[in-house]
């Protein structure tokens, strides 16, 4: 299995502010990543880090490349889409896939076009006419059709209403991902993207506190709905999180944690199950918003 993504002490600071601090990781290919993190917390950045878009210190390998001294070879093999799709105003569909063939050499202008007519994009429709949500589709279409191997997604579904965003991550699976394609995203929407996510990295003050497989996630991570007559008894098993959901305590346990339970010592406390994503990520980041 080849690694896509390669980063050793991977840092980069903004004056004394340190955004990325020394981090080590891998992704490899095939894989479907979400890089999540509060506000501030170093997940752009490292983005921009890999895209050859900033410089930076330490070691990072894209697609066998540097992305500082060989990014229009990167680049080749890469497609991004950022928070805000920045197209013209005064441009055309139609000039904007035109645009696209001319300067890449692996865009498939028929899948392009395919893919718009299943939207509202007309090929005569400016940028300045469509709604936020019909530009992100105009991205994407004009993105999904380069056959690079790996996408990167920086809060790709940011201000578009629900009925888009499940939209995008559909299409995203169907038109675009296979087993030869990498896609790494960032988003405040974990929710969303939880049910298409293969790995997780969990991004804090520029140091990344959790990686692993969404399959690693499941056998490692057990929440608790604990008996009110057991309660001292999980608080003794050490739980990495504790909260109340309708007047019950819920407990979070990392099975991986020195001296941690066994799943039948937890089942013996009350109801279990395997936390979302979303509650994964609130536990690891309490005390982010500070």
């Amino acid at each position: 299995m080849s690694t896509v993504l390669s980063a050793k002490g991977l840092s980069k600071r903004y004056g004394k502010r340190v955004a990325v601090d020394g981090i080590d990781f891998e992704v490899p290919a095939g894989r479907i990543v979400g890089l999540i993190g509060p506000n501030g917390s170093g997940k752009t950045t490292t983005l921009k880090a890999a895209l050859g878009l900033i410089p930076f210190d330490g070691q990072l390998k894209v697609l066998g490349f540097d992305p500082r001294t060989q990014r229009d070879d990167l680049m080749q093999d890469v497609c991004f889409i950022a928070d805000v799709a920045i197209l013209p105003r005064w441009m055309k569909v139609k000039d904007a896939i035109d645009f696209v063939q001319g300067v890449h050499p692996r865009f498939n202008r028929e899948k392009a076009e395919r893919y718009i007519a299943n939207t509202k994009l007309k090929p005569n429709m400016k940028v300045k006419e469509m709604s936020k949500g019909m530009i992100v589709q105009l991205h994407l279409a004009l993105v999904m059709a380069i056959d690079a191997r790996l996408l990167v997604l920086d809060e790709p579904t940011l201000g578009l209403d629900i009925l888009y965003r499940k939209q995008f991550y559909q299409n995203l699976l169907e038109d675009y991902f296979d087993e030869h394609k990498t896609i790494v995203i960032t988003t405040h929407q974990v929710e969303e993207v939880e049910h298409i996510l293969t790995d997780l990295m969990f991004i804090r003050e520029g140091r990344i506190v959790l990686t692993a497989s969404m399959e690693e996630i499941g056998e490692r991570y057990v929440e608790v709905m604990v008996s009110h007559d057991k309660i001292s008894a999980a608080n003794a098993l050490s739980p990495i999180d504790r909260r109340t959901v309708f007047g019950k305590a819920v407990m979070l346990f990392d099975s991986a944690a020195p001296g941690s339970a066994s799943r039948q010592q937890l089942a013996a406390l009350g109801e279990t199950r395997n936390p979302s994503v979303a509650d994964l990520f609130v536990a690891t980041m309490k005390g982010s918003y500070a």
